[in-house]
């Protein structure tokens, strides 16, 4: 099989699954954080397995199906504004060699998404205008939990690296 071909239909079957874990971060409202974190987790094993780009079709083929067939558009919406598009920035931004450029890239993704969700959600749902007090409080705690998250992605990436990947792993 032809290598485009071949990550083509990896990148499917990956946006297949994404979306079923999506799903079920609607209709599952107990998980819906780990499981949008984790349908993401099938962007990053197609950024391990092919690259970046393969990686970001797999973020637009779950999130367009997402936006219109999933019936809770909360677990779509963190999908598209973070988790999904998340592992190709984090590859892209791990080339780079400096690592506390490294961190500086990867907070200010994550705040600038931060940003339009909060935006969002006060446009929508407090629809409300003006300085939230408690706005500091949300993005530094935020801020910390993204840096476990960060940690924890890592150690999930390189598990699948090393021990699941079907192009890079030595049977």
């Amino acid at each position: 099989m032809r290598k485009k071909t071949r990550v083509m239909t990896l990148s499917a079957l990956l946006a297949a699954l994404s979306f079923v874990f999506l799903y079920f971060a609607s209709v599952w409202p107990t998980g819906r954080f780990g499981l949008v974190a984790a349908s993401s987790l099938f962007a990053a094993a197609a950024v391990c397995d092919a690259g970046a780009l393969p990686g970001i079709y797999v973020y637009v083929i779950c999130s367009v199906p997402g936006l219109l067939f999933i019936p809770d558009r909360s677990a779509a919406l963190l999908y598209i504004l973070f988790f999904g598009y998340y592992p190709a920035v984090k590859y892209l931004i791990e080339r780079v060699k400096a690592l506390l450029l490294q961190w500086v890239l990867k907070l200010l993704v994550f705040n600038l998404a931060l940003t339009i969700l909060w935006l969002l959600l006060k446009a929508l749902v407090f629809n409300v205008g003006g300085y939230a007090p408690g706005a500091p409080v949300v993005y530094a705690g935020c801020n910390v939990v993204f840096v476990a998250f960060d940690y924890g992605y890592s150690k999930l990436i390189r598990f699948y690296s090393e021990r699941i990947s079907v192009f890079t792993h030595k049977r």
